[in-house]
């Protein structure tokens, strides 16, 4: 039989302290008592039953910690989470900083814009009032040359006037003397088919009886565009011809050309063309 430090001994080493006390003193009353077989038994169920329970409660207590771990990973996860998500406010704070900043930047960049585009405004309508200032002032400017012109076209065509009413009284004996035509009929300023003819008469040329259709032109030396101005000139004296000719389909023509004075180039030119030309200082 075991002693009771044996006994003391063996329960220590697998109870805590005060269930070692509780089995010694369930023992010594069993002893006591004489105890049975089947209480022994009894007894041996209790004690296999503490075991089992003390190995639950170790089991729960290794669950314990394992949740507690568990718990503070989480903690430190929720931790690093709150931190993060303190970052990220940090970071929206200065975001939305940023974008007042920016917002008043561009209000004051707006009101700037708009001054700008008041003041030119106000220069596009400064403009505008010049520009109907100008505008006035070109029409006038307009009606004046105009009337210039007028003036100017009135005084030509006197001027004009003038040398035919000189060439009508000069070209019969000038024309007889040196061009061998003898005007038949007086030379007259008339219109015929809608075309203005300054000179038209009859004459005999070479002993041919012709129609004298001739035009005054003031000067005959423009020197700019020569070429393009002869040929307005003669087109100008052909048109008349083809106006005479519709009236008199049977009359032989010969064309005229009367100025003040004509350069050389222009009169072999006229001449190649079978047109007289008479220059006023030579009647």
């Amino acid at each position: 039989m075991l002693m009771q430090s044996e006994i003391t001994q063996k329960l220590q080493s697998a109870f805590e302290p005060h269930q070692v006390d509780a089995l010694l003193e369930v023992i010594g009353l069993s002893y006591n008592n004489l105890v049975k077989v089947s209480d022994f038994s009894e007894l041996k169920a209790i004690v296999q039953d503490l075991a089992e329970s003390q190995k639950a409660m170790g089991a729960s207590q290794e669950a314990m910690g394992k949740s507690q771990e568990a718990m503070g990973k989480s903690q430190e996860a929720m931790s690093k989470s709150q931190e993060a998500m303190g970052k990220t406010q940090e970071a929206m704070g200065k975001t939305l900083q940023d974008l007042a900043e920016s917002q008043k930047a561009m209000a004051i960049t707006v009101e700037e814009n708009s001054s700008q585009i008041r003041d030119l405004t106000g220069v596009v309508k400064e403009l505008a009032v010049a520009q109907l200032r100008t505008e006035a002032e070109v029409e006038k400017l307009t009606f004046a040359v105009g009337d210039i012109r007028s003036e100017i076209g009135g005084m030509s065509r006197s001027m004009s006037y003038a040398l035919e009413n000189e060439a009508y009284r000069a070209l019969p004996a000038f024309l007889l003397e040196s061009h061998g035509i003898e005007v038949t009929e007086r030379l007259i300023r008339t219109s015929v088919n809608d075309e203005e003819i300054n000179f038209l008469g009859r004459a005999v040329r070479d002993g041919r009886p012709v129609l004298i259709v001739g035009e005054s032109k003031q000067r005959l030396d423009e020197r700019r565009s020569s070429k393009r101005e002869e040929d307005r000139i003669f087109s100008q004296l052909e048109a008349k011809a083809e106006a005479v000719r519709a009236a008199y389909p049977d009359e032989e023509i010969t064309l005229l050309l009367i100025t003040h004075y004509a350069r050389p180039e222009f009169l072999r030119t006229a001449a190649a063309r079978g047109i007289v030309v008479v220059q006023s200082f030579e009647w």
